[in-house]
């Protein structure tokens, strides 16, 4: 990465702190800039004052879960990425985070 060159902006949303905080860290190592949140509102807030080049988003979330927000997201035509990255982990959980607007699970 030159000097002019920005660092790729993620947010990572897990409310499980070790998880989260371990997910921050080799981002960072890699380069990245990471803001963390840890319930669904927050995420709905973030996504409304900042810019980010990719959302990596648990489903298990406090406040509202992780397909309602990314519907919430996708309602205001947002073409950001998301990455679901959850314990949940069935054919149809998979299913229904695609169908929802998540572009990877």
């Amino acid at each position: 990465m030159s000097k002019n060159e920005s660092k790729a902006s993620l947010l990572v949303v897990e409310d499980e702190e070790s998880i989260r905080e371990t997910i921050k860290l080799n981002m960072e190592l890699e380069g990245y800039e990471v803001t963390t949140v840890d319930n669904g509102a927050a995420v709905l807030k973030a996504v409304k004052n900042e810019y980010f080049d990719l959302i990596i988003l648990d489903i298990m979330l406090p406040e509202m879960d992780g397909i309602t927000v990314c519907e919430n997201i996708r309602m205001q035509n947002n073409e950001v990425p998301i990455l679901f990255l959850s314990a949940r982990n069935s054919g149809a959980d998979r299913i229904e985070g695609l169908r929802k607007g998540g572009d990877d699970y």
